[in-house]
């Protein structure tokens, strides 16, 4: 940019300003610049946190709302389910929900039994933001999962009581 152009911008952004009003005849009359701001004013952040209460309102699935139909898997054995249940914990879509679930799968997803695979199978295909509320216990969950085992011990996992540093597993 030219030294004239640097100019001009200065002289736009800048104007005089009186520093007092009524000032006595003896007094000097003395003005300062300010700079006038050129950016637009910051709209709402239309992406809410978690557990704010905003995000909550948005987030909440009607309680009429049906469950989820699972997709039919005919003859799936039980080791091609639980690597499924490892990817699907893991890509989620919210990172919130990815570490939660991923996590959680990693260290009981081994030895959870025929049933409760099939149970964590159906928590999958609830909404992501249910699920987190649900863990996280900020939302009760619905009628069709209370005395959840799979449920229970996702709360507690979320829970941390170790205060164990998590982060999302690796792939293999």
């Amino acid at each position: 940019m030219s030294a004239a152009m640097l100019r001009l911008a200065a002289r736009r952004c800048l104007r005089p300003i009186a520093t007092s009003t009524a000032l006595p005849s003896s007094a000097t009359r003395t003005t300062a610049t300010r700079t006038i701001s050129t950016t637009a004013r910051r709209a709402a952040d239309p992406w809410l946190l978690p557990n704010m209460p905003g995000h909550l309102e948005k987030t909440t699935s009607p309680p009429d709302a049906p469950a989820p139909e699972p997709l039919p898997r005919p003859g799936e054995s039980v080791e091609k389910m639980r690597a499924r249940l490892v990817y699907q914990s893991r890509k989620r879509g919210t990172l919130e929900s990815d570490l939660l679930l991923s996590t959680f799968a990693r260290e009981r997803l081994g030895d959870m039994s025929e049933g409760e695979l099939r149970e964590f199978d159906k928590l999958m295909d609830e909404p992501d933001w249910d699920i987190y509320y649900w863990a996280t216990g900020k939302k009760a969950p619905p009628a069709r999962w209370e005395g959840s085992r799979v449920l229970a011990q996702l709360a507690q996992h979320v829970k941390n009581e170790g205060k164990v540093v998590r982060r999302m597993p690796d792939l293999s």
